[in-house]
This record gives C-alpha cells, sequence and structure tokens, in this order.
C-alpha cells in the first residue's frame, strides 16, 4: 500500500506536546522476532476528541495499542499527557469461565455506589447479581465500559469493542461511548473494523498497516477508501482531497 497522508516526522514541533495534545506519538517503531511490526507511526491526539483506527489484519493496530500501554518494547516517542487517566477495553474477553458476579467484579474499582455505576452504561441494577460467565455479548462489553469509567478516565482505549456482540447491540454500546465523550469530554482511540463507526462516530481517523496510510479528519475519507484500507487494497486520495486538512 502507498503512504497516502502522513503526519510529519522530523523537527522540534513534532516532539514538542501542546497543553491540547493528550498524546503525541513520534517516530514510532515496534519490531518483534527481528521483523518491523510498526515503522515510524507518528500523530498526535487532541483532548476530547474520537480517534478510528483502521487497517488490515495483521497491520499493527493492537500492538500499537499495546506500545501505548508500554506493554511491550518500542522505539521512537511516546508521550501522554501528563495528567492522564487511562481506561481499557480489551478485544475478545471471554466471560463464560469467570465465576465472579457482576457486583464482585465492579467491587475491585468502585467502592461506592454500584447501581450507579452499572445505571452509567444503561443496565439495570438487577444484572449486579448475574456472573460474568451468564451475559450476553452486549451486556458483557457494557460491564467493561462501566469498569473502564468508573475512576473517570481522561482517555479510553477501545480494541473492538463489540467483536463477538450480536448486530443489534453494537449501536446503543457505540452511542453510550460517544455520549461519554459529549458529556464529559473523554478522549477516545478506537480500533475497529466497522465503517459505520468511523463515519458516525469518529472525529479522526488513523490508518496504519505496518506504517501510516492516513492520519486526518473521518470526512476526508468516502466509503470506498475506507473499505480499502480496512481490507488491504491500494488506494489513493486525489489532490484536493490530501490538501482539506
Amino acid at each position: 500500500m502507498s503512504d497516502v497522508h502522513r503526519t510529519p516526522t522530523s523537527g522540534s514541533n513534532q516532539s514538542r506536546a501542546e497543553a491540547s495534545d493528550m498524546l503525541v506519538v513520534s517516530e514510532l517503531g515496534v519490531r518483534s522476532q527481528n521483523k518491523a511490526i510498526l515503522e515510524e507511526i507518528s500523530f498526535k491526539v487532541k483532548k476530547g476528541i474520537s480517534l478510528a483506527i483502521v487497517g488490515p489484519n495483521g497491520g499493527g493496530k493492537t500492538t500499537l495499542f499495546r506500545a501505548l500501554l508500554k506493554l511491550i518494547p518500542y522505539t521512537g516517542m511516546i508521550r501522554w499527557n501528563d495528567k492522564i487517566r487511562m481506561g481499557y477495553v480489551p478485544q475478545g474477553l471471554v466471560s463464560t469461565d469467570f465465576p465472579l458476579s457482576v457486583a464482585e467484579f465492579l467491587r475491585f474499582k468502585c467502592r461506592t455506589d454500584l447501581e450507579a455505576c452499572i445505571r452509567s452504561v444503561g443496565l439495570e441494577k438487577e444484572i449486579l447479581r448475574q456472573s460474568l460467565g451468564s451475559l450476553s455479548g452486549g451486556e458483557l462489553q457494557r460491564v467493561l465500559i462501566a469498569w473502564a469509567i468508573v475512576d473517570d478516565p481522561s482517555v479510553l482505549l477501545f480494541d473492538e469493542p463489540t467483536s463477538g456482540v450480536d448486530i443489534g447491540a453494537e449501536e446503543p454500546i457505540y452511542d453510550k461511548v460517544n455520549s461519554l465523550k459529549k458529556e464529559i469530554g473523554i478522549t477516545i482511540l478506537l480500533i475497529t473494523h466497522n465503517i459505520h463507526v468511523v463515519m458516525h462516530y469518529a472525529d479522526y481517523v488513523l490508518a496504519l498497516n505496518k506504517r501510516v496510510l492516513f492520519f486526518g479528519d473521518s470526512k476526508s475519507l468516502t466509503h470506498s477508501q475506507l473499505l480499502s484500507i480496512i481490507y488491504g487494497n491500494e488506494f489513493a486520495l486525489s489532490e484536493e482531497e490530501y490538501h482539506k486538512e
């Protein structure tokens, strides 16, 4: 794939974070078994925006999250805002083997009003008595979101938050996440393959396939271009679209 629209990767302005920047990434690289997984990744995330991270399978999206969470070695720079408080919802958590009830699970972080905690994600208090293993995919994701937001994070990282969720349950989850962004100004980084989510819930798009293919306003990409990115096909922006930023 060709590099279409990349952020600058050199000069002092790239590494100097502004007050409104929640995250600055410069020249990020990740290698595994002497193989490049990510190369020269540079972008910024402003406070209170939602960034969708898209690209083909194997393009490095989850690896990027792991680097941002400082779980793996990397080269380059990752600079979070000094006052960052982070929440994280991982991909594909399976609950069938968990004997804990929802209440017991939430008590690990929520020491006060569990009912208010669960109501914040649109669930009723009765679910607190259920075991995690008995929940539907949509219910589990809402519980995980409740877990992630209970200590008032300033940034939420979501890795395919509706993976394995019934189609009818996807929209309420994204509606809830979007309302949190509007109500309390949470900054959201979201890995997704869902074009509808990108077009309707994301302010910006970071397209990856080991390198940055595109970083900019989500409205700068068409439906067909997003499909090409997600499935790993060649795509190109017109000269007019390239200079929209």
